[in-house]
This record gives C-alpha cells, sequence and structure tokens, in this order.
C-alpha cells in the first residue's frame, strides 16, 4: 500500500539485528540536558571531558547517560540483553532475545525515569492497554517488565518487537551534502510516508490515545513498509496527569502551555507533527535551531514551495499555532494530502522532473465537493468571425456561480435523507421543508443555494449570518460567501473567499477552479493560469480548467501552451471533441505574431478527420478548413488533396461552396441561412454555368 498507487517508493533493505548494535554506546555532550530543567548538563570544562553521570548543576536533578543494562544481562528472567541499539528521550533502548519464545529479537525501552517504586508499578499498569494495541503500521507490544537499576530502583521496560530497517530520520541522513546541508526527499516520496501513517495515528486516536512524539526516528521503514517503533510517549485523552512527552520542533506549541485553553495532547496535537515532520522531510530544513522550532520557510526562499503551492498551504494548516485551524482529524488531512499528492505528481511530470507522463492519474472523487453541475465556458476561445486580433471571452461571473460545485451534505445530519431524496429547487421549496421537518443545518445551507440559485445575493446573506452564529468556523459558509459576490459581480470579495476556501482544503479541485474563474472573470489572467493548471494537470477532463487554461495561454500570446492544454484532453472524456474543435481554431489564429500556414492547415485537417462530429458541425469545420486553403493554395495543380479534395484553388472554392450550401440547409435560422448562401456565392469559382 505504501505510495497510495501513485509512487514508487524504493524498497529498503531489512537490518540484521546483530549489527545494529552499537559497539561504544555514549550519549554526545551536545546531547545530554537535564531531564527537568531542561538545561545542558555533562558538558567538557577546558581540557576536561563532561561527566556522563551527576547531579544537575541548576536544579540538583540526578542525571545518567551510561547503559542501566550491560550485554547478558537476563530482564524479568526471560529478556537476555544483546546491547544498545539507541538513545532516546527516555534513556537507552536495547536489543535482547526472548529466551522463552526461540529466542526472538526484542527491544527494550525504558518505560518512565522514576525512582518511586511504587509510582512505577502505577505507571507499568496504566499502560497495559498499549498491549492491546494492533495495527499493521504500529510496532507491536510484547510485555511490560521492572528490573532493578544499579541502587535498586526499579525501572519499567516496554518490551516491543525488532523492526529491522531504517528510520526516515536514517533515510534522510543518507542524503547529506558535503556542505552538511540535507537533500530533502522528493515531495510525493514523503507524502507517501505521511499517507501511509496517518491511519495508524488515527487508529490511535480512536482508541482514546494521543502518539504524541511522531517524528522521522520513530518511523522504520523496512522492505516496502512502515512502522511507528515507539509507544513509550503514548498517553490517553483523559490522562491530565501524566508527564506529556515530545520533540522540539516537532511537538504542538499548545502541549504544557498555562495560557492555552487546551494545552494537553490531541488529535489535533498529533496533526501537527505529521505537519512538522512533512516539512523536514520533504524540505530539508531542520526541526528546530538552538531550542526553537525552525519557521516554515517563505515560498519565494524555497524552490519546493515555490512550485508545489498546495502542498505549501496543506503544511500551514497541519501546523497552525491555533489548534482549531488545523485538521479536525487524521482522515481529513489524509483525504487533503492525497489530493495534493496528485497535483504534485502532476506538475513534476508538466516540467519533465519525474513520472511517466503516459499513464494518466485516475480520476479523483471528492468526498466534500459534488461534481461540476456544468461547463460555464466552453466557447469562449478564438471565434473565426472575430478577427484576428480578437481574444477569448471571459466566463460571466453569475453564469459561474451557477454552474460551480456544490459542496456535499453532511451524512451525519438529520436531513440528508431529505435532500438526498430530492434536491430542492425555489426557496419556497426549502421553506416548506424545513417547516415540516425542522431548520438542520444542512436544510439551512441548501436555501443558501436555493436563493443564490434564483439570483438573491442579499436572502442568502441574511441565512448565512444567521449560519455564522452557530459555527463561524464552518469552511461552506466562506464557500457561498464567494458564490454569492459572483452573483453580485463583487469579484475582489469572491477571490478573498475562494482563497480561504482553498487554504482550508488545499487538495480539492473545487475551491482552485472557483479562485482560477472568478480571477479570470477579473481580468487576474496570471494567478487564474495558475490555478486553472493546477486542476487541469492533474484530471484534464474537467473541461473548464482545461478551456480556462487556453484561454489564459491564448491572450498571453503562447500557442503552444494553448494546444498543450487542449491536447491534455483524453479521447475518452466527453469534452475531448470540444477540446480538439478548439485546437483547430487555435491553430488557425492569426493574433500569435504569426500567420497560419499550409503546416498548420494540414495539422489542423488531420485533428478534424480523427473526430467524430454530427452534421452541422462538420460542415461548419469543413467550410473553416476550406476558407483558409483558398487563401494559401497556388494556381494551377500541386500538393497533397486537404480532406480528399485537391490542392488547387478552383476544387477547393468548389468544396467550400458545397460546405456552406450544406451548412445553410441545416441551419435552422433564415437570417443565418441567408448569410450562408451569400458566402457560397461570393466564393464560387467563375464557370459557364
Amino acid at each position: 500500500r505504501l505510495g497510495a498507487g501513485l509512487v514508487d517508493v524504493p524498497a529498503v533493505p531489512r537490518v540484521d539485528p546483530a549489527s545494529a548494535l552499537l559497539a561504544d554506546p555514549q550519549v554526545p555532550e551536545d546531547k545530554r540536558f537535564c531531564s527537568t530543567c531542561h538545561k545542558p548538563v555533562g558538558r567538557s570544562k577546558g581540557d576536561r571531558p563532561g561527566r556522563a553521570e551527576g547531579f544537575c548543576p541548576h536544579d540538583g536533578t540526578r542525571f545518567s547517560f551510561t547503559p542501566k543494562l550491560q550485554p547478558g544481562t537476563v530482564v524479568a528472567g526471560q529478556y537476555k540483553v544483546q546491547g544498545c541499539l539507541a538513545h532516546g528521550g527516555l534513556g537507552w533502548i536495547y536489543l535482547a532475545t526472548d529466551l522463552n519464545v526461540d529466542d526472538r529479537w526484542v527491544v527494550l525501552k525504558g518505560l518512565l525515569d522514576s525512582g518511586d517504586a511504587h509510582a512505577m508499578a502505577a505507571a507499568v499498569a496504566e499502560r497495559r492497554f498499549l498491549a492491546q494495541v494492533s495495527h499493521p503500521n504500529i510496532v507491536t507490544i510484547h510485555n511490560f517488565v521492572q528490573h532493578p537499576d544499579e541502587d535498586g530502583t526499579p525501572v519499567g521496560y516496554i518490551v516491543m518487537e525488532y523492526v529491522g530497517g531504517s528510520s526516515l530520520k536514517q533515510l534522510l541522513e543518507e542524503r547529506r551534502r558535503p556542505d552538511r546541508t540535507i537533500d530533502p526527499l522528493p515531495v510525493p516520496r514523503a507524502i507517501a510516508y505521511a499517507l501511509e501513517m496517518l491511519p495508524a495515528l488515527g487508529y490511535l486516536h480512536a482508541s482514546g490515545l494521543a502518539y504524541c512524539d511522531f517524528k522521522p526516528e520513530n518511523v522504520i521503514q523496512y522492505d516496502r513498509q512502515l512502522k511507528l517503533i515507539d509507544l513509550g510517549a503514548v498517553i490517553r485523552f483523559d490522562d491530565l496527569t501524566s508527564a506529556v512527552y515530545g520533540t522540539i520542533g516537532y511537538q504542538a506549541p499548545e502541549i504544557g502551555d498555562p495560557d492555552a485553553p487546551d494545552n494537553g495532547p490531541s488529535p489535533s496535537s498529533d496533526v501537527h507533527t505529521v505537519g512538522r515532520t512533512l516539512a523536514v522531510l520533504a524540505l530539508g530544513i531542520p526541526p528546530a535551531r538552538r531550542g526553537v522550532p525552525t519557521p516554515l520557510p517563505d515560498p519565494a526562499d524555497h524552490p519546493v514551495l515555490a512550485r508545489h503551492e498546495s502542498f505549501h498551504r496543506l503544511l500551514l494548516r497541519a501546523t497552525d499555532p491555533d489548534p482549531l485551524r488545523r485538521f479536525g482529524s487524521t482522515d481529513e488531512m489524509a483525504e487533503q494530502l492525497g489530493g495534493v499528492l496528485r497535483e504534485v505528481l502532476a506538475t513534476e511530470r508538466a516540467e519533465g522532473l519525474g513520472g511517466d507522463d503516459a499513464v494518466p492519474l485516475p480520476p479523483a472523487v471528492s468526498a466534500v465537493f459534488g461534481p461540476p453541475r456544468g461547463t460555464f465556458a466552453p466557447g469562449l476561445l478564438i471565434a473565426p468571425e472575430a478577427g484576428d486580433d480578437a481574444e477569448p471571452g471571459r466566463p460571466g461571473p453569475r453564469r459561474v456561480a451557477t454552474l460551480l460545485p456544490v459542496p456535499l451534505v453532511d451524512r451525519d445530519d438529520p436531513a440528508a435523507v431529505v435532500l438526498a431524496a430530492a434536491a430542492p429547487g425555489t426557496p419556497r421549496d426549502v421553506e416548506r421543508i424545513i417547516a415540516a421537518s425542522g431548520p438542520s443545518r444542512a436544510l439551512r445551507l441548501a436555501l443558501v443555494r436555493a436563493h443564490l440559485d434564483a439570483a438573491d445575493p442579499a436572502a442568502a446573506g441574511e441565512v448565512l449570518t444567521a449560519l455564522a452564529a452557530d459555527d463561524p468556523d464552518d469552511w461552506q459558509l466562506e464557500w457561498f460567501r464567494g458564490v454569492a459576490a459572483l452573483v453580485e459581480g463583487r469579484l475582489d470579495a469572491a477571490c478573498a473567499a475562494f482563497d480561504t476556501v482553498y487554504s482550508t482544503l488545499p487538495g480539492e479541485a473545487a475551491p482552485k477552479l472557483a479562485l482560477a474563474a472568478a480571477s479570470e472573470c477579473a481580468g487576474l489572467d496570471e494567478p487564474a493560469g495558475r490555478w486553472y493548471a493546477l486542476v487541469a494537470r492533474p484530471d484534464p477532463r474537467v473541461g473548464d480548467a482545461v478551456f480556462g487554461l487556453a484561454r489564459v495561454r491564448v491572450r498571453a500570446g503562447d500557442r503552444e501552451g494553448a494546444l498543450a492544454a487542449l491536447d491534455a484532453v483524453p479521447d475518452t472524456s466527453s469534452g475531448y471533441v470540444a477540446a480538439q474543435l478548439a485546437a483547430v481554431e487555435v491553430m488557425l489564429s492569426g493574433r500569435f505574431g504569426t500567420e497560419p500556414g499550409e503546416p498548420e492547415l494540414r495539422s489542423a485537417a488531420a485533428r478534424v478527420e480523427g473526430l467524430r462530429l454530427d452534421a452541422a458541425t462538420a460542415q461548419r469545420v469543413r467550410a473553416r478548413l476550406f476558407s483558409e486553403a483558398v487563401a494559401l493554395a497556388p494556381n494551377g495543380r500541386g500538393g497533397e488533396p486537404l480532406l480528399t479534395c485537391p490542392w488547387d484553388e478552383r476544387s477547393l472554392r468548389l468544396a467550400l461552396e458545397e460546405s456552406l450550401r450544406a451548412s445553410a440547409r441545416l441551419a435552422s435560422d433564415p437570417a443565418q441561412r441567408v448569410v450562408l448562401v451569400d458566402r457560397a456565392n461570393a466564393v464560387r469559382p467563375r464557370t459557364w454555368v
């Protein structure tokens, strides 16, 4: 499952347990801190090396950085210590063999640093719930045991399965450059790691547990699997007395903050650690400098964030200082991260940075928005009768508002069944349902929709104001404010509202499409093109994004860019024919500084030959091509036929006349019929009859 079926994550070989042992287990002096006041201890002074054991000079707390279990020690009569694997926040981590189970390899990790035997026993008892944790991405807890320290104080140990592989931190360290900076992981690979681990954290949350210390050191990859290996900091949400362990640079800022209204572990605090881990892996930044978390770089200063705007917005939301503004759950974060992954892959393919662009990304199904209700601007590219200097039209704000996707109804709402059975039409219809079944939030949002569809933004605004009094942070309110602003023609307000929704749901296509359309309506082509591309690249089946991107590029004088956007529409899409016909008009347009020549004309004709068109469209397009050909064809014969018509002026004029007369017979408008017949008479070559 690693890679979400989209990313090929390289396998990591399993590590032989014996080879992972430290030959000389020591804690570097710069890693030695007091467990109480967190100030440096055990440091060198002049030529005298720092002491590995002693008392903190600041508060007198005893410290010891020497291993307490020596090779050959048997813990609890069952686990024979082989040596040290690493040193963590709670002390040394040991490798041992289980004498009772075929000498299987296990890991012993100190549970709590306490000099109180009764407190130690209570801590062990309280944490026996960890043995019931069972998830394929979480290390298995075998046992909880106690073993006396050198002074007789009982020390608790968690006995866990041994996972042989490399931690994400080790994989990152392998990418360290000669100048000591980190070459970050590819963004798709970092996202794949997070997507794999979010369900494991969600499993803990559903069990009432907070993980607290998610970071690259605590995730091991072996083969193509991941394991969360350290449960020593796991705590119940309702545990208000136990110490909370975490790591500076990953831990949420509200943890331990006496001024924070809720300063305990929560799903939101775990979401923060995942966001920080993503930043460390994908941006190559250190988690902290001198004990202060490293801030996210500005996109202007980091190429990854400049290239992937949605990824930047996701990191900002996941690590927001306000826990209420973060993703509400790991499921919500995973949903948005999956959309960002598809966007990142599509962008890197477009820029030639990786991936097979011959293999299309599978279509995404949003759990938040329904499909678009129509295509608001399929025919706004260059029309042949508009002249060579004409620009593509811009969509009308009110039409955009009518056809944008609509947020899905909350399935937990009491009125969800009613709304699923029959979507209400007019505001009066919705008001009747509200009177009969009660004013649920979903029905009140449906009333907002109905008012907007009826072009009554003032009435919609009154309902939105009432809804905001109950839940001002609901992103749907901002979405409908943006739609209302479009209906009223307040384009700046619409852009601001949709931008807020985009930051809230960075993996969704609908906010980016709405933001792009509102920006194009306002004449802001540069940002509109950027956001249209974010939607069109992962899924060129979204017609409005493709045509919008093509319009923006045509206005910028980029013929090849416009053609590339239109050609991305797959032949399985319902918009394929419209995209190809639009491409024909772009190829034959003279507004790009050079008049189209015979190569462009023949290329356009080749596109048309492969399309299945209705009779009226076929004759219209043939007339367009023959009209250009008449201007290009030399007198006399020569050249390959065009649409089976010989390449000479007389034959092409006759073919053009025939297409115009056929179009006139198919036209339903009498005035249009007269225009077409007049054109046919004008282009007919001179004959004796």
